[in-house]
């Protein structure tokens, strides 16, 4: 179980929610807050009754397949194609869960990533990464770097013949925006052979630092899913033992941070909400980013953090659409 929320002297903000709505939050917050144990461990079994678990489909719009690079490490991709027979980009998302819950076949993330193959519309290959706290930082990063490798090697083999390598994204959601990040500048400083990465679509990225937020310390008792309490599980459960939250995994922006400046680090859009806990750190990312010399760009939706990435579509077309047609 996470520790208690901690108290915050002073208003704080509280986000008008409808009953249903909170009815789910507030039994989705207590399991999550169960199955993280104070020892650090999760209870995989109680994840599971939240977790279900979507195999590859095909149907008129999207077909889907998994793809093992490597099953020691359960590393694995799965690939969507939309029936479309124009030349698409495509899309390389990471899924979040504080990296230490959820899958590409999570139901939530499979709905996603065939809403966006649909209507971006773009081939979309979704990560499966090692998960916190069995496999700690930087595992995460390099499953991810080697899941871009493979694709980079294997295009012609893996990838649909209608796959256009000059328009290559990365996207996340959460944690899988901040190992987008990494997988990002990683690859910036790697030369690849086949494809140009050209964009990032960073969707509430889980950044954080030692320091408390405003907007952490306001959104204290909301009610919201993502709490102070469970974030620091989530740092505590994913970075290397004996570091703290400004270690660069978390704080990129802050006074461990990789140098960008010097790399063709990909046009990126940061999207934040209204509510999120962790907005301010999301906008010292984007700040950042244009202090390095970035193109980037910055999207406040008035939507509420539950909804996450499924009421992005708007946001995301409109971006997505004017990045790839540069």
């Amino acid at each position: 179980m996470i520790p208690e929320r901690p108290r915050h002297q002073g208003k704080n903000e509280r986000p008008t929610l409808p009953w249903a709505v909170r009815l789910v939050v507030s039994m989705v917050s207590a399991v999550v807050d169960n199955a993280c144990r104070p020892n650090g461990t999760v209870n995989r079994r109680l994840i599971h009754f939240l977790d279900y678990q979507t195999p590859p489909i095909s149907t008129t719009s999207v077909s889907s397949t998994d793809i093992s690079i490597d099953a020691t490490r359960n590393l694995w991709i799965r690939l969507y194609s939309p029936s479309n027979n124009q030349l698409l980009p495509v899309l390389i998302f990471f899924h979040g869960g504080g990296f230490s819950f959820l899958s590409p076949a999570s139901l939530a993330f499979d709905m996603v990533c065939r809403n966006f193959a649909t209507n971006l519309p773009a081939i979309v290959i979704s990560v499966n990464y090692r998960l916190a706290p069995e496999h700690r930082y930087p595992s995460q990063c390099h499953d991810g770097f080697d899941a871009l490798n493979f694709i980079d090697e294997n295009w012609a083999t893996v990838l649909p013949k209608n796959a256009d390598p000059a328009r290559c994204f990365f996207a996340g959601d959460s944690a899988g925006a901040n190992l987008a990040h990494h997988v990002a500048v990683r690859a910036c400083r790697t030369k690849l052979h086949t494809m140009k990465m050209i964009g990032l679509i960073s969707i509430q990225p889980f950044f954080g630092g030692e320091e408390r937020s405003q907007s952490e310390m306001q959104l204290v008792g909301s009610g919201l899913l993502v709490s102070v309490p469970l974030t620091d599980w989530c740092w505590n459960a994913y970075l290397p033992l004996g570091s703290n939250r400004d270690h660069a995994a978390a704080n990129v922006s802050g006074p461990n941070a990789d140098d960008i400046s010097g790399l063709d680090f990909p046009a990126t859009m940061v999207v934040v909400r209204g509510f999120d806990p962790l907005k301010d750190w999301q906008r010292r990312y984007y700040e950042w980013l244009l202090k390095s010399g970035k193109e980037a760009r910055s999207s406040l939706p008035s939507v509420h953090p539950e909804f996450q990435t499924s009421n992005l579509k708007p946001t995301c077309l409109n971006n997505f659409h004017r990045a790839s047609s540069t």
